[in-house]
Parts: C-alpha cells; structure tokens; sequence
C-alpha cells in the first residue's frame, strides 16, 4: 500500500497489494467516517459507504454524513444513490457496490469500504446469496404482522428456522418478515441464505470501539446536535420528497422520531430521548453483529485522531499480502 503520492516507509507498493480492500466498521457514534476518510486520504483511496441509511439524498444531519466539504476531495460512493420514497435494496446495493470496487482497483486506488450496516458490509465483501423476493408474499406476510405483531411472527419463524430467528431480534418485524418470505420462496430455511465468513477478495477488516457508558455518552451528544442542527426541518422538506411514502427512509432512527414530533406525538425532548434509546438500541445490535467476527482488529475509538490513524496504519503494514488475505485477517476481540 502508498500514500498518495508517495511511498510510506516500510509498505509496499506492489500493484495487488496497493488495491488490498479496507473496510472501517464499528457501531454508530465511533468515529468510521472520519478513520475511513484519513485512511483513504492517507492510501490514495476512495470511500464506499456501506451504511444503509446514508444510501438517502438530503437525509444527511440525521444520518451524520459528511458534506462535500468535508471530503477533503475524496470520491465517496453510495452515498445520495437513493430518492426517499424507494426502497433500500440489499441486492441492489451489493451489485452497485462491488462495481465500485472494481472501478476503483482499476483506477490503481485503494477501495476504503465505510459503513456500520452490518448486512451490507457483508454483502459487500463476503460472499452471501441474496435470495428472492415475490411482492405479494412480503405483502401477506406484512399483513399477518400487523394483524399479530412481530413477537408471534417471530415465534412463527423459530419454528420453521430457529437458527436464523436466533439471530433476528424478535421485535425486528421487517427481518422476520423477510425470512419468512425467502423460506416460503425457496423451500429452505432462511439461515441457508445468510451470509458466510468468506472474503470474496482480499480485505483488511479494522473495527472501532469504545467502552459502553462512553458509547452512550456520545449517542446522547450526537442526537441533541441533530436537532440544533436542524432535524426537524431537514424532515419537513424530506416530506415535500415523499418522505412518508417510502418504506424504508421513514423508518431511519432520528426521522421516525422526527416525523412523530410534527404529528404531535412527541415533544421535542421526548423525540431527542426517544432517538438516544432507539440509537443505543441499534449500536448494541452492530455490537453483536460484529462482535464474533474473528477477522476484525479492533482499534481504540477514543485515541486522538492521528495516533488511531498511524494504529491503523501498522494494522494494515502488518497484514499478510493480498494473495494472502482472502479469508481475512484479524486477533478477534
């Protein structure tokens, strides 16, 4: 790997490892943007975001992306690919994305992956089938939902698949949904379709962490910047675009919360809190999404941003070679 411009004491500049994947993942609130940034800065790299919500256009202060101004003139891609009112595309995402990647590596850059989707990270780098999908199954299944609520669904699918219900949070109506969907489909169990450990090319995997009650402090502090930043208005023009049309944008921690602050529902202290415990909620998932990775090396979220960037830096020095790194490299946690 080099720097752009110049070679960095101690790397090498060989072509195949120059274009070695880095992905920088972590929970929410531990700093991936601006690591990813520093690193693709300091590689000659691009950015390819793998965060689900950041996917929107104009949904940018709830969703803590950088503006054009703060990319320091770096290609970012997969970020303001989709309109509010379409659908976030797992399938979708991995076609486009691993496009990137290929462009970039052809361009002679260093492919810097971004992202806390957990899924989309996989689908991204590992390899992971995506199965079919049928609109009027989704739709009855979506009914039997809202008719018994997604802890009776969910009941439903450790039943059928009690491998891929222990994976799914029994009130993540949506996921259990889907796999109920893909095993009607499909005739096999969802689990089957879930993604494996296996890198489909060689990739550096460095994760962010942070200590819990730190964690949470920094959730809290990010969401009361949303709404001083301007949530709220961000939203009211996000529904002039449909906002409440779509299925998947609307639902996004901070705009769900939004949203239901200009119904009245809640005031806007009750939308910031609410925002902190559904935030906290979704870091724990990542965590444990994460977590179990063996592959990842994980950094200290809380070094001050040279000393994280230069610790990532000899992560990468130390990895094996790019023919090397196909199943991934990492100490685990």
């Amino acid at each position: 790997m080099t720097t752009s411009g110049a070679h960095r004491p101690g790397v090498s500049a060989h072509p195949s490892e120059r274009r070695q994947v880095v992905a920088v993942v972590g929970a929410t609130a531990t700093g991936k943007s601006d690591l990813g940034l520093a690193l693709a800065q300091e590689l000659g790299g691009e950015v390819v975001n793998a965060d689900a919500s950041q996917l929107y256009r104009d949904m940018d202060i709830g969703t803590a992306k950088l503006g054009p101004e703060q990319r320091l003139g770096i290609p970012h891609h997969q970020l303001d690919v989709l309109g509010v009112r379409e659908e976030a595309s797992v399938a979708a995402y991995q076609a486009s994305a691993r496009a990137d990647l290929a462009a970039i590596r052809a361009r002679g850059a260093v492919p810097v992956v971004v992202g806390g989707s957990g899924l989309y990270v996989r689908a991204l780098l590992d390899r992971l089938e995506i199965p079919p999908t049928d609109p009027g199954v989704r739709s009855r299944w979506e009914g039997e939902l809202a008719r018994v609520g997604p802890q009776a669904l969910h009941r439903r699918l450790m039943s059928l698949d009690p491998v891929a219900a222990g994976s799914i949070e029994p009130g993540n109506g949506r996921r259990v949904v889907r796999a109920l969907e893909v095993i009607e489909l499909t005739g096999r169990p969802f689990s089957a379709t879930m993604p494996t450990r296996e890198l489909v090319e060689p990739t550096v995997l460095l994760g962010l962490r942070t200590e819990r009650r730190v964690l949470d402090e920094r959730i809290a502090a990010r969401a009361a910047r949303m709404w001083e930043r301007g949530l709220v208005e961000e939203v009211r023009e996000l529904e002039r675009h449909g906002l409440r049309e779509g299925r998947t944008a609307p639902r996004a921690v901070g705009y769900a919360q939004a949203l239901r602050q200009i119904d009245g529902e809640l005031t806007q202290d009750e939308a910031v809190a609410d925002t902190v415990v559904a935030t906290r909620r979704l870091a724990r998932r990542q965590e444990r999404w994460l977590g179990p990775d063996p592959r990842i090396r994980w950094l200290d979220a809380d070094l001050p941003g040279r000393r994280l960037l230069e610790q990532a830096l000899a992560l990468l020095d130390a990895a094996p070679p790019a023919r090397d790194a196909r199943a991934g490299v990492g100490t685990g946690r």
